[in-house]
């Protein structure tokens, strides 16, 4: 048996935000059309250790079958250290056999195709005029989107800001080539969303960061820094005000912080989910109702966008011969 091996090199040069948005399209209307089975992620939080293991398995039915898992750290202290915060691989297996086919940088996926699902929501809720963008946070998932989202909206104006003033002002002076687009580093995080169209908050916080008051009416929020429940990065009194959205409506009531806060403090409760994004590419639910409505995309990270990302790179690195293969 020969196994593939890609390496995050690989996987970025291979998996453009791009291609990737039309596979996460895929893959959500998929899940919409229930052709994928998802459990729920499983999470190992050892005592005393600074992270944590979680995973994250799928199957994906219909004309292109799909079977793999993603086995993924998230250590938030790693970004001191030059590292990623989140370390692990997708391992992609045969559907017929169960034959593992390919091992893949858990990362670097992880990092396109978290972007990319924000870029559909954001095409799918935000604004058409929406041309202010503000992102909280500085690290992989902040550059992601800004090249993600870039895509989808045409922004004249780009506003950064993180709990450290020089990570903000080392942003905007190096990520304003990429996207040709003027970007701002702020300290102050409301004067950094006043009047801003689309917000992301990409962050490592475990409480708010962005509140209600300071959200500016008709803006569109993709809150993408938390995946866990004791978590959350937005005031549960914005959750009760926006119609608020997710990737997966179990995993939104099981795991998310942010709405699991906002269900505690008794102001929203479970029918005030609007609905999954995939019901909105299937044409199955309304998205925006009128230029005022604040929208709020909370999304959680799923196994089926990694394996069907996992599953579109085996395929090209069969055609075209890339990777390491291996004896196994």
């Amino acid at each position: 048996m020969r196994l593939l091996v890609l390496s995050g090199d690989e996987v970025h040069k291979h998996l453009t935000a791009r291609d990737c948005r039309d596979l996460m399209r895929e893959a959500l209307l998929a899940l919409a059309g229930g052709e994928v089975f998802l459990p729920l992620r499983t999470v190992v939080r050892p005592p005393g250790l600074a992270g944590l293991l979680a995973l994250m398995s799928t199957h994906v039915d219909g004309e292109r079958p799909s079977f793999g898992m993603k086995s993924v750290c998230v250590f938030h202290g790693n970004p001191e250290r030059g590292k990623d915060a989140h370390q692990g691989v997708v391992t992609l297996f045969d559907h017929e056999t169960g034959e593992p086919l390919a091992i893949m940088n858990a990362a670097a996926i992880t990092e396109v195709r978290t972007a990319a699902v924000s870029a559909l929501a954001t095409e799918a809720l935000a604004r058409r005029d929406a041309n202010v963008l503000t992102i909280f946070g500085t690290g992989t998932q902040a550059k992601a989107h800004l090249r993600a989202l870039a895509d989808v909206r045409p922004f004249t104006e780009v506003r950064v800001v993180s709990r450290d003033p020089a990570n903000a002002r080392a942003f905007a002076e190096t990520e304003t080539s990429g996207v040709a687009v003027p970007i701002t580093a702020f300290s102050d995080p409301e004067e950094a969303v006043a009047g801003a169209d689309v917000i992301v908050t990409a962050t490592t916080s475990h409480d708010p960061v962005l509140f209600r008051d300071w959200v500016a009416p008709g803006a569109h929020v993709n809150a993408v820094g938390s995946s866990i429940p004791v978590a959350a990065e937005l005031d549960p009194h914005l959750i009760a005000a926006a119609s608020l959205w997710c990737d997966r409506k179990e995993s939104l009531v099981n795991e998310s912080g942010d709405y699991l806060r906002a269900v505690e403090a008794g102001v929203v409760t479970e029918p005030d989910v609007r609905g999954e994004l995939g019901e909105i590419l299937a044409g199955t639910i309304a998205a925006r109702t009128s230029d005022a409505e604040i929208t709020v995309f909370k999304s959680l990270g799923l196994a089926v966008e990694d394996v069907v990302a996992a599953r579109h790179l085996y395929e090209v690195a069969v055609r075209a011969g890339l990777g390491q293969w291996v004896e196994f």
